[in-house]
């Protein structure tokens, strides 16, 4: 991850640290080194700290405090650094076209500069430890008359790998949550793991925990195959084919572009599950007609799809009735109700609807960087009806 930005990062850390220095210490330390030293050590040790990093031979380290600590420091003291200097330097340039010597720039900047201090620091602690139980009640024409009032818990993007020390208690909590809704089926979106199945084993006892009447079913996520690490193709596999028999040994059923199908007297719904279609490979993992081989026309399908983005363009043809995904987090951070996935996905966040077929996209309940800033993290309670 830090490796594919590096430069822009030492970019981040060093050129307001100059700005900043020459325009309110270099007077001050022109005579004192020790002072001067004292001055750039921050900056140094950041660009240290960069760099380590950056020799990270997967995407993200397997002890993720390290990164963890590291996008804090960048939140608390890079970045509000940077956004003040770059305030300065604009405010700087009107003064002078204004021929003012006030320089608003200065203001502005130290107030967006604490603002994002605000921010990392709520989005890092509060934040992350919310959670929304939301309620929605969806009616269809076709939904088979035993299914009335049938309960669906939807959760996704867990990534366990980042749910450790004292953030392990919030997918407890969350788990136990899910359950306390007593619900029919769990539906899982994908995005278990960070990057391999050993994330998996310290919470193991708690993903176990999980109960419903028909079962726990999900479907493979971005981060469930082995795409965010460098390793041989064997090693790479056999990480793949751990995490479902370890999913499996919850008690969790893994589609893979397969359905299931459960019945209530001569009723059925079917369960679909596919590959995900948030990967850049070049061959494309999901495959609608594999996963709804067998099932009747006229069934009543629930379609698991990670990627929000594969349903207009491959799931809402054959007009399914619902599709449930993850993936995007809801952005993780939202400004007065913009999140910045609204301008990276047609749906990003919540229920849509497209004629007779809907989709509801989860915030989920974690992420690979554990922040969340009024997006809370979120279970689905979907309750299907007749119309």
């Amino acid at each position: 991850m830090i490796a594919r930005v590096f430069i822009l990062l030492i970019v981040l850390i060093l050129l307001p640290e100059w700005y900043i220095y020459m325009r309110y210490f270099s007077r001050r330390c022109k005579n004192d080194k020790v002072r001067k030293w004292l001055c750039w050590l921050p900056s140094i040790l950041m660009v240290l700290y960069t760099i380590i990093l950056s020799l990270e031979r997967d995407f993200a380290p397997e002890d993720m405090s390290r990164l963890n600590i590291y996008l804090f420091l960048l939140g608390i003291w890079i970045i509000p650094k940077a956004v003040y200097s770059l305030c300065a330097v604009i405010g700087r340039i009107c003064a002078l076209l204004r021929h003012s010597k006030k320089n608003w720039g200065n203001l502005i900047g130290l107030v967006l500069a604490l603002y994002v201090i605000f921010v990392v620091l709520y989005g890092s602690t509060i934040g992350l430890r919310r959670l929304e139980v939301k309620r929605v009640d969806l009616s269809f024409k076709d939904l088979p008359a035993s299914f009335e009032g049938y309960r669906m818990v939807l959760f996704s993007d867990a990534h366990v790998g980042s749910m450790t020390g004292s953030l392990k208690k919030i997918l407890e909590r969350d788990i136990d949550s899910i359950n306390a809704q007593q619900p029919d089926i769990i539906l899982f979106a994908g995005d278990l793991q960070n990057m391999q199945p050993s994330e998996l084993y310290p919470v193991q006892d708690i993903l176990m925990k999980l109960k419903a009447k028909d079962g726990i079913y999900s479907v493979l996520g971005n981060h469930d195959y082995s795409d965010y690490i460098n390793a041989d193709p064997a090693i790479e596999s056999a990480n793949e084919r751990e995490l479902v028999n370890r999913q499996t040994r919850f008690g969790w059923t893994v589609l893979r572009n397969e359905r299931q199908v459960i019945r209530r007297g001569k009723d059925d719904l079917v369960i679909a599950g596919e590959e995900s279609g948030g990967l850049k490979r070049d061959t494309i993992l999901y495959d609608k007609k594999k996963t709804m081989e067998g099932v009747k026309k006229n069934s009543f399908v629930i379609m698991m799809q990670h990627d929000p983005t594969v349903w207009r363009k491959d799931i809402l043809p054959d007009s399914i009735p619902l599709t449930v995904s993850g993936h995007t987090h809801g952005g993780q951070y939202s400004f007065f109700g913009v999140r910045p996935t609204e301008y990276t996905y047609t749906e990003d966040c919540g229920l849509y609807q497209e004629g007779n077929s809907y989709l509801y996209v989860t915030k989920g309940i974690g992420a690979l960087i554990p922040f969340r800033f009024a997006v809370s993290p979120e279970i689905v309670v979907i309750t299907l009806h007749r119309k």
